[in-house]
């Protein structure tokens, strides 16, 4: 079954998702810290260190949102980063930072479809998504749009969220996620269907061996699985 944000719309997940994070754009990364505790900054740079002996010089970031890892990623040195997302609203929150960072010339943030990403193949050396491809409509085929945009040799970099499996941080977890971090974002951001979204999402995403075998199917390879703090959330790895 498809998780969507707005159970009682008749539209689809694509669309729900850039309408919700239009609604909770403005206090997205507030939030984002703040429910996490901080701990996803040092997730993504984890991700990062595996591109480092990549050395790229071109770099994707799918999903990009408000861009904070492509800002994060600026620390490879690459000539040039492309964010893309789907929600115009994050999209100008991510420009403004970018802007204040002086860091125009080298991160650009355009609007575009996971899914449908409108470049050429094969064309940069790497691909990244910082807690994205959970939000996708159709995973296997935004899955099959990075390894198709990316070069031969290039690398494929995923941090999503995962589900915690031994006791008792699982317990926790689940506690916190279900019944805490709602409560707090719907105090926040006013936006009750965001933060009911985010942990559905999650319990329905397929995460651990079962995304590595899509990986997989889909003609990644070399891939790997990394469980980050506990297993919340877990770095996955491929190259074309």
């Amino acid at each position: 079954m498809m998780v969507v944000p707005y159970k009682e719309e008749q539209t689809g997940k694509k669309q729900q998702v850039a309408t919700m994070f239009d609604r909770i754009s403005g206090r997205y990364d507030f939030l984002n810290h703040f429910l996490s505790l901080g701990i996803d900054i040092g997730w993504r740079k984890k991700a990062i260190k595996e591109l480092v002996s990549l050395q790229p010089k071109l770099l994707l970031d799918v999903a990009t949102g408000t861009g904070d890892f492509a800002l994060q990623a600026l620390s490879l040195k690459p000539e040039k980063i492309i964010g893309v997302d789907i929600s115009e609203g994050m999209l100008t929150v991510g420009r403004k930072k970018v802007c204040k960072r002086r860091e125009d010339h080298r991160v650009e943030l355009i609007g575009g479809d996971s899914e449908n990403l409108p470049f050429e193949g094969n064309k940069f050396d790497a691909v990244i998504v910082g807690f994205g491809v959970r939000n996708f409509e159709n995973l296997e085929k935004g899955l099959a749009e990075m390894l198709r945009v990316v070069r031969p040799g290039g690398k494929v970099v995923i941090l999503e969220f995962s589900k915690p499996t031994r006791f008792p941080f699982k317990q926790l977890y689940n506690f916190y996620f279900k019944f805490i971090l709602p409560r707090i974002g719907r105090w926040v951001s006013s936006e009750k269907a965001a933060y009911t979204y985010l942990p559905e999402s999650v319990e329905a995403f397929p995460d651990g061996q079962q995304f590595v075998d899509i990986l997989i199917r889909l003609g990644y390879k070399n891939t790997s699985c990394k469980p980050l703090t506990f297993g919340i959330s877990s770095l996955y790895i491929g190259t074309k």
